[in-house]
């Protein structure tokens, strides 16, 4: 619906365009249920998933690239155009150059000198990287910027522990956001928040220096996706509550101002979390059976594809939220204009 009361914009800026790539690979639940030594029937009823995709040979700068392209067409704007690129996922093609370079020479922008660089907050990495991109576009210091969140997880599932293994899939997702001197839309709340009793519940411990590849002391597994599901959730439900209260009061028992909610795409237990807080199925965005978990790329992806779908028009307002490793919790309210 569209809004005629006031709202306070606290940072102005305007999705300009959103787009999204998934690999052509579709990974069937009966296919990972024998990797992982279940039933299929096990994955669906468990973790809400029917299907994902994982990459063959793609690269996650080139998953992003595609997801780019299509946001800067909506925009109608040219790579070349960009004040800046924003790098934010929570998976890493390499540990050095950053994940932004790898994407701006993907983009073929490696002469233009366009600023590129990463922001990681595993799967608030995207969350994020918009409250800092629309800091940037309301203090007028950029005018243009490229969010991108691309996440290749099927590279470290451990099929031993099938409730992750079975939830993880690749995609790619990117908004383009430009300053809006109207300040009709923009960010009308933001929130962050860690509590690092959870680290070692969401992990992969190997890829650094304390478990790095070329240690005696490293083994093949620490390279690989650890997460204790149900620690996870007790926590969530431990601080979400006074987490949103914080936000604003109202999304205890509803939604408030906010005409839809696009949650990070944790698991099929995490989205009904919803529930408890009275929010209207139809009002919440969900492609958890269709793509599982894309890590930072599950909020972006579920963004995108609902504004291809026309769930969020002028006017209307979305409550972007989830949780990540850390553990950390992140909202930000967007009003599109």
């Amino acid at each position: 619906m569209r809004r005629t009361e006031t709202i306070m914009i606290k940072l102005a800026c305007r999705i300009a365009g959103s787009g999204w790539h998934v690999p052509a690979r579709i990974v069937t639940n009966a296919e990972v249920a024998q990797r992982c030594n279940v039933d299929p029937d096990w994955i669906l009823q468990n973790n809400g998933v029917k299907q994902r995709h994982w990459v063959t040979t793609e690269t996650s700068s080139q998953l992003g690239a595609a997801a780019a392209r299509k946001a800067l067409a909506q925009a109608q704007l040219d790579a070349s155009e960009i004040d800046l690129i924003i790098n934010a996922s929570g998976t890493q093609e390499q540990s050095i150059p950053d994940g932004g370079a790898l994407l701006q020479r993907e983009l073929g922008l490696g002469k233009s000198g366009i600023p590129a660089f990463s922001i990681h907050l595993t799967c608030m990495s995207f969350l994020r990287a918009f409250q800092i991109a629309a800091t940037l576009l309301d203090s007028g210091q950029q005018q243009r910027i490229l969010i991108v969140s691309a996440d290749i997880a099927s590279v470290a599932l451990n099929f031993a522990e099938p409730e992750s293994a079975s939830l993880l899939g690749d995609a790619a997702a990117a908004v383009v956001l430009v300053a809006d001197p109207t300040r009709t839309s923009g960010l009308i709340a933001h929130q962050f928040a860690t509590y690092s009793r959870g680290a070692t519940s969401t992990e992969v411990r190997g890829g650094g220096t304390r478990l790095h590849p070329n240690l005696a002391t490293t083994k093949p597994e620490d390279n690989l996706f650890h997460m204790e599901g149900p620690k996870v959730l007790r926590l969530v439900a431990t601080y979400l509550p006074k987490f949103l209260s914080t936000l604003n009061p109202a999304l205890t028992t509803g939604l408030a101002e906010y005409d839809l909610v696009v949650p990070h795409q944790a698991s099929k237990v995490g989205l009904r979390l919803a529930e408890h807080f009275d929010w209207p199925p139809a009002q919440v965005v969900n492609i958890l059976a269709d793509y599982g978990n894309c890590v930072a790329a599950s909020i972006p992806l579920a963004l995108a594809i609902a504004m291809d779908r026309q769930q969020l028009t002028a006017g209307q307002q979305a409550l972007l939220i989830g949780t990540g490793a850390g553990l950390s919790i992140g909202a930000v309210g967007y009003r599109h204009g």
